[in-house]
């Protein structure tokens, strides 16, 4: 039998630059879907700003 998954926190919330119209953006939609009750969305806002800025992989998938 496998070992149970070890889960560690949840992330705090990022931070969007100040500069970048796109993770303000996010930012505004995260806190509609906070208050509406949508976690998932508000999850998926968090993940694409914290991505929005990391340079893109360069390895190939063959």
């Amino acid at each position: 039998m496998d070992p149970p998954p070890v889960l560690g926190l949840p992330l705090a919330e990022p931070m969007p630059p100040a500069d970048c119209g796109v993770c303000a953006a996010l930012a505004r939609q995260r806190t509609e879907a906070t208050r509406d009750g949508d976690l998932s969305r508000a999850t998926d806002c968090n993940v694409e700003i914290r991505n929005h800025h990391r340079p893109a992989s360069t390895g190939s998938a063959s």
